[in-house]
């Protein structure tokens, strides 16, 4: 059964589908069996693959709405890329369409049900927000994985995120927790950096992982041609630092 864990942080441009498509990447390439979930309207963990949401007659919309499961909507772009239940402009809507449906915070939850003995690891780029697509992610999840940049504010957000953790746990999910930390556009040269990360971890003892993501423009380079940055440059410091991260997190959930 797979480990389902949400990649979500409602505080935009903190890497935070960097690090959903190539933590995928890089899971699949150690030979896991990789869902990647694209909840986000904008779509770009899909097209970050190579994948036109636009030309495919099923998206994650449809399972959201009922009307398709998991397994009729994935796009296995080629192999060893792991499988994209992908996103499209429909998803944009959905907030509304759902506002007033019974038991629209589990619609996720359900839809991955039957496809979740399929897979080792199911990751889920969230939105940057904390609406219902988020939060079917968190009820969905085991866990979260939490991407930050070491700056005030962002530090500010992870307080936010945590209490919606803490609300969505005791009322929806009551075992979902915070599988871990990562910094991410890390420079440790910068005094500012080191102090935040200081701080987040002396508040969040052990949650902080081991790997950090150094700041690198080869990521949105290789998201421009549709791969992910593990493999369209292998050598580069942050894909080097996303394989880190892959086989430190099948350490922490043990599969």
């Amino acid at each position: 059964m797979a480990k389902v864990i949400a990649v979500a942080n409602q505080k935009g441009g903190v890497g935070k589908t960097s690090t959903a498509v190539n933590l995928a990447a890089a899971l699949a390439e150690a030979g896991s069996r990789v869902l990647l979930i694209d909840m986000d309207p904008q779509s770009n963990a899909t097209t970050a693959f190579g994948v036109d949401g636009q030309k495919l007659g099923k998206s994650v919309y449809q399972v959201l709405a009922g009307s398709a499961a998991v397994a009729a909507a994935i796009a296995i772009p080629f192999p060893p890329y792991p499988h994209i239940l992908p996103a499209t402009t429909e998803l944009s809507g959905a907030e509304i369409e759902l506002v007033s449906q019974i038991g629209r915070e589990y619609r996720l939850r359900e839809g991955l049900e039957a496809a979740r003995p399929e897979y080792d690891i199911v990751l889920i780029d969230c939105p940057p927000s904390l609406g219902l697509l988020t939060l079917n992610a968190l009820v969905a999840a085991d866990s979260i994985l939490v991407p930050m940049q070491c700056e005030f504010l962002a530090m500010a957000g992870l307080g936010q995120l945590v209490q919606i953790v803490e609300i969505a746990r005791r009322r929806l999910n009551v075992g979902l927790r915070i599988e871990g930390i990562l910094f991410t556009m890390f420079d440790g040269r910068v005094n500012l950096t080191r102090q935040v990360s200081e701080e987040v971890k002396k508040y969040f003892p052990g949650k902080v992982l081991s790997t950090v993501i150094p700041r690198n423009v080869r990521i949105s380079e290789s998201q421009s041609f549709g791969k992910p940055l593990v493999w369209y440059d292998r050598s580069a410091k942050a894909a080097v630092a996303y394989r880190q991260l892959a086989m430190e997190l099948l350490s922490l959930v043990g599969t």
